[in-house]
């Protein structure tokens, strides 16, 4: 590395850090490969525990000697490249889902708590309550209600999942050893999470409402949420889902802004 700028032994250094193979550069000892290794057990340690401490309750669902595996494995194939340890878990339910394939319920409790870790961290905003939304859409006339966009809370975010995460989640409240609930839905439901104040909060909802939401916050109207639901539920159902789900949206702080 003689010659070289700072930077670039830097990255040579973490190069050597992160791959266990990489050759040495000319003129290391044996006592320089040793001291490496400690250094390198140590940055990974330090990474593990940092990926743990944001991902508790998936570690106790696997077990701890799983779980360090697995995120040990994240770190190698996936090396963080932020400047705060709070990103270190960031990809991890994709790694999850890659190694624990069989049990998906493995990848499905690590995005919940890697979203609530974002939710948290998120830029604060006011949510719009039901009076200021009235007040808003009080000249509203039908095309601007079939025009109608939503701005959401910032670090609001969902997924669809195969398994009861919040049953999970609450069976893995305490750290302690128990019986282990089946979680497995007989459909399909979506899992959003917000904050409300500073706290990471989320909830299930049925697929209809998750569609809708993820087609709102894409961009999509109001008029098109309500085919959406009149396609997924038929019309009469879909005509009064539309505004329960708005009311929801209201009551739990989900929307910020309306625009026609």
């Amino acid at each position: 590395m003689a010659g070289s700028s700072l930077a670039e032994r830097q990255q040579e250094f973490m190069a050597h850090v992160l791959d266990d193979d990489r050759p040495l550069p000319n003129g290391w000892t044996d006592r320089h490969a040793a001291g490496m290794d400690i250094y390198r057990n140590a940055y990974r340690a330090r990474l593990v525990d940092a990926v743990r401490e944001t991902y508790e309750r998936t570690s106790r669902w696997v077990g701890e000697d799983a779980f360090r595996k697995a995120a040990a494995h994240h770190i190698i194939t996936s090396p963080p490249n932020s400047w705060t340890l709070d990103d270190a878990g960031r990809g991890f339910p994709e790694t999850l889902a890659e190694l624990f394939a069989n049990d998906p319920e493995v990848a499905e409790l690590g995005w919940l708590e890697w979203a609530m870790h974002r939710a948290f961290v998120a830029a604060d905003a006011e949510p719009m309550d039901a009076a200021a939304f009235g007040d808003a859409a009080a000249l509203f006339a039908e095309e601007d209600w079939a025009n109608m966009s939503l701005g959401f809370t910032p670090g609001l975010s969902q997924k669809k999942v195969s398994h009861d995460i919040g049953k999970l989640w609450r069976s893995l409240a305490e750290d302690e050893a128990g019986d282990r609930p089946d979680g497995t839905l007989d459909r399909a439901l979506y899992c959003v999470v917000w904050r409300e104040g500073v706290k990471p909060v989320f909830m299930q909802v049925e697929e209809a409402e998750g569609r809708a939401l993820e087609m709102m916050r894409e961009s999509g109207t109001y008029g098109q949420m309500c085919e959406l639901l009149i396609e997924l539920l038929g019309e009469e159902q879909a005509v009064a889902e539309a505004g329960a789900i708005l009311g929801r949206w209201l009551h739990n702080g989900l929307i910020i802004s309306i625009s026609k």
